[in-house]
């Protein structure tokens, strides 16, 4: 999804144009995410860039989408631009420390009637 979001309509508010984006946002990634995964694909992942204008995006995470959109939304501006693009994602694991220190094992407490 590359897309400039207006956010000026004669009879919509200007609040509910904003959640109406933020939805039509939400609704996408939902969507994107129900399709069916590639051979050795563990998850979709997410490209997101957000700005006043195209050429003023920058990358951002999705987690950031809502507060980017809260910040347009205090400062006022008519418009904005969104891209989501949506790539393949394989989970990799975590490095083990080298140098950990073995967990220490704690005694079996007793319970009521044990002797």
């Amino acid at each position: 999804m590359k897309k400039s979001f207006d956010l000026t309509h004669e009879k919509i508010k200007y609040p509910r144009m904003v959640e109406a984006v933020k939805n039509e946002i939400r609704k996408y990634i939902k969507r994107e995410r129900r399709k069916e995964l590639p051979e050795g694909v563990d998850f979709w992942d997410f490209d997101c860039r957000f700005g006043d204008t195209e050429a003023e995006a920058k990358g951002i995470h999705l987690s950031e989408i809502d507060g980017c959109i809260n910040d347009i939304e205090q400062r006022g501006l008519k418009s904005f631009y969104m891209e989501i693009l949506v790539r393949p994602g394989r989970r990799t694991k975590k490095p083990k420390p080298i140098d950990e220190p073995p967990k220490p094992v704690l005694p079996k407490m007793k319970t009521l009637g044990e002797k």
